[in-house]
């Protein structure tokens, strides 16, 4: 399997290299050549894996079929590692939980940070722990958190061996817990730098470094962010898991409904159903950062401004710049890398925004995507509903998702709503919407009160360089 830039770039690449390199050379992001594709007696075999084997197994299967240039034992040997019961709770690893006739929740937040990135961020310290040890190499890891990707690789990394993490995150933009879960980690190969600004600023600072080639190549830079196709590669995963849990045969279809901000999760799901997983609608739900909402209903991606992005009870969805969306946008041009450099590498980047020709508007349809967007009011309600109606919490953002998913049910096809984090993780909206907090993990209690170490800087890109030039 070769991967190439979503911009056009003539380099084919293996597994391995694109794993350390994060960008591709011209600011395009990685995608295979080719999506492998089950038929339906290839899902049928898939399900029995699953059934028979369990996730770590199921895993193995489908990062396989991307992954040729890592022997076949040592993979299955990192899924066994990132994914069991011992990590995630349960053998499931992402069971479902059913509220009502064809409406459920996919569990994706067991692991060690409470938060669905732990799914791919277990797998991602994994692959580089084993990659930098083949090749003798290190790793500056430079990511940008909203809230739960830090977390999430700075426990995934923490004590990997040839591995530094700088992490970017907007000064105090995070939910206490989230900055706690951060800024309370003492290890040495963990550097938190809070930005003052918001969470587009970060990333942006993240991909001007990356697009620096020689700064790039001399401090061993790479990223965590689902711009790295190993991390979205993982994810697809629990895509399958889930089909399988809710149906009982690949005559059946389900949907997704999916809180998403930097597109990374849903974008997950759009190659899930390109490998033939037999999805009828990918669900986009956004809070009221809804730049992806309106690209859904009227063609036009349109960047916020600073000023414009709102800061809201789901934070991890305060985004209006997202970096994954590229890659779907590039599958429904038909892989044409032209096109897609001249709407993100020109119009995104010098005037904002870009508005696809009707033609290219109309194929939208035909890959599933449906979107809505919910406010603060509309979070508050949902978790009140769910809490009185079913007895469970839920979290602010996957309250979100379920807001949006009720718009788009159809009858006898279940829905799942990816649960992106748990309750405690966003206290204060739960005591606002319920009057009472949260129940956490025992480990995690008083987590707010502990030492925390990190670093404020300005958004400026030779400041983060700077910083990083003197602790890498």
């Amino acid at each position: 399997m070769r991967y190439q830039s979503t911009r056009g770039h003539p380099d084919r690449k293996h597994f391995s290299e694109i794993l350390l390199e994060g960008l591709a050379p011209d600011g395009g992001l990685y995608l295979p050549e080719r999506y492998p594709h089950f038929d339906t007696s290839g899902l049928s075999a898939l399900r029995a894996v699953w059934r028979e084997q369990g996730y770590a197994e199921l895993a193995f299967r489908i990062l396989s079929l991307y992954i040729d240039d890592i022997p076949a034992e040592d993979l299955r040997a990192m899924c066994g590692r990132a994914y069991n019961r011992e990590v995630f709770g349960s053998e499931a690893i992402v069971p479902l939980k059913p509220l009502e006739d064809g409406l459920a929740l996919q569990a994706l937040s067991n692991g060690p940070t409470l938060a669905f990135k732990d799914m791919a961020m277990q797998m991602l310290g994994q692959l580089f722990e084993y990659e930098l040890a083949r090749r003798s190499r290190v790793l500056n890891i430079l990511g940008a958190t909203s809230g739960d990707t830090g977390s999430a690789a700075e426990y995934a990394m923490k004590g990997k061996q040839g591995v530094k993490v700088f992490m970017l995150s907007p000064h105090n933009r995070m939910s206490p817990f989230q900055q706690a879960q951060m800024f309370s980690l003492q290890d040495a190969n963990i550097h938190n730098i809070a930005i003052e600004g918001v969470f587009d600023d970060c990333q942006d600072i993240v991909k001007a470094v990356s697009n620096d080639l020689a700064f790039k190549a001399h401090w061993h830079i790479g990223t965590v962010n689902s711009i790295n196709w190993a991390r979205l590669l993982a994810q697809v995963v629990y895509y399958f898991a889930g089909y399988f849990q809710a149906t009982s045969s690949e005559a059946q279809k389900v949907s997704f409904a999916v809180p998403s901000g930097n597109f990374g999760n849903i974008c997950a799901g759009h190659v899930a159903r390109m490998m033939g997983l037999p999805i009828e609608r990918l669900v986009c739900a956004t809070n009221e950062n809804d730049v992806l909402d309106e690209f859904f209903r009227t063609g036009t991606y349109r960047v916020r401004k600073t000023a414009e992005t709102h800061e809201t009870s789901s934070p991890s969805m305060d985004i209006s710049k997202a970096s994954n969306f590229e890659r779907f946008v590039f599958d429904l041009l038909g892989r044409d890398g032209q096109r897609t450099k001249e709407l993100f590498g020109h119009q995104v980047e010098r005037q904002g925004a870009f508005t696809l020709a009707p033609e290219e508007f109309a194929r939208i349809g035909s890959y599933g995507f449906v979107s809505g967007s919910s406010s603060h009011a509309n979070r508050l309600e949902t978790i009140r509903d769910t809490h009185r109606r079913h007895g469970a919490m839920i979290d602010t953002h996957t309250a979100d998702g379920l807001k949006v998913a009720r718009q788009w049910r159809t009858d006898g096809v279940p829905m799942l709503v990816l649960e992106t984090a748990l309750p405690a993780k966003f206290a204060q909206t739960l005591v606002e919407a319920l009057g009472c907090e949260p129940d956490r993990p025992a480990a995690l209690q008083g987590i707010e009160n502990l030492p925390k170490r990190f670093t404020v800087l300005p958004a400026d890109v030779a400041r983060v360089k700077a910083y990083i030039e003197a602790h890498a």
